[in-house]
């Protein structure tokens, strides 16, 4: 098939977009290249049936293809809250966008929505049924609002104009290819761990998280997205639940690490449980995730240490430059 994956040079824009060449389609990557990276793309350009455009799904585009994967916004409290209106925008008009595209063309369509639909959630584990407890005018809301208006405009544009939907509602997910800069607590610890700093935990870190390994989630979204009549939310997630102090004492085992960690304020409306109840996902596509928190956060650590010894070579080139 013909796909588009917006959003596609991400992290898990680009390790979706390897996935699908892997399956024999062809693949246009469409990224504005805010977070994404082009490094992340980079051993897929010389496939020719790997296309990358770099456009911004706030403005109008027109191709045809089979399906969309729309995966474009940051995702990180850091760079949404960066440009918050701008990050509304993608979530409404570059969902207007996708949903226009995929009417004309009569693609199928999925939504990479988020577990922070359910904000600060009163039931937990949360299912899809829950409608959520979310601060509508809370710094988070403009990633939080724009998922919930996005997930309304696909319901709708299904049932008034029967475009094949998908929502996607991802939970916590990490591994190779994250930014080591984008604020979130797995990246946060493993980067402040090589480095031999102090981990910083918010509030008591009783705080509870659920991580999914990013192969486990690639799996689950394309066996959504293949999946037919199936146009309800479906949480895609592990729901195996660790405090974020748990989390910080596993990386720094595995870091090998002398960090302490050091306990700071607790952010405005930061969930304090958050865990995917799948069984949906389970019944209706078959799925589990099958990767454990200390598999994935030995890739995830090996990808950022190789990554930082990088970088330090590269400073040291540019401090001390050979002269021949």
């Amino acid at each position: 098939m013909r796909i588009l994956v917006t959003g596609g040079a991400g992290f898990i824009g680009s390790h979706l977009c390897e996935r699908l060449l892997n399956e024999g389609n062809e693949v246009i990557c469409l990224d504005n290249f805010f977070t994404g990276r082009r490094e992340n793309i980079l051993p897929l350009l010389d496939n020719h049936r790997f296309e990358l455009l770099r456009h911004d799904v706030i403005e109008p585009i027109l191709l045809e293809v089979d399906q969309i994967y729309n995966l474009a916004c940051p995702a990180s409290p850091i760079h949404y809250q960066y440009n918050p209106v701008k990050t509304v925008k993608t979530s409404v008009m570059g969902m207007i966008n996708m949903l226009g595209m995929a009417k004309r063309v009569r693609a199928r369509i999925l939504q990479a929505s988020t577990s922070e639909v359910y904000g600060d959630p009163l039931v937990h584990p949360q299912p899809e049924e829950y409608w959520g407890n979310v601060n509508p005018i809370g710094l988070r809301s403009c990633y939080d609002e724009g998922k919930r208006i996005a997930e309304t405009l696909m319901m709708d544009y299904h049932r008034q104009n029967k475009v094949d939907t998908r929502i996607a509602r991802i939970f916590n997910t990490y591994g190779p290819r994250m930014l080591e800069n984008d604020g979130r607590v797995v990246s946060n610890f493993v980067v402040q761990a090589l480095h031999g700093e102090s981990l910083t935990l918010y509030g008591a870190g009783d705080q509870t998280r659920s991580f999914c390994y990013v192969d486990d989630l690639v799996e689950a979204l394309t066996r959504l997205m293949n999946t037919d009549k199936l146009h309800e939310p479906v949480n895609l997630g592990n729901p195996g639940e660790f405090t974020i102090k748990q989390l910080a004492e596993e990386v720094i085992r595995i870091c090998g690490s002398k960090s302490d960690v050091k306990y700071l304020p607790l952010p405005q409306d930061d969930p304090k449980q958050r865990k995917p109840d799948i069984g949906r996902a389970q019944q209706m596509l078959g799925w589990n995730p099958t990767i454990p928190l200390r598999d994935g956060l030995e890739k995830t650590v090996a990808f950022f240490r190789t990554r930082l010894d990088l970088r330090s070579e590269l400073s040291n080139l540019r401090m001390n430059p050979v002269h021949t």
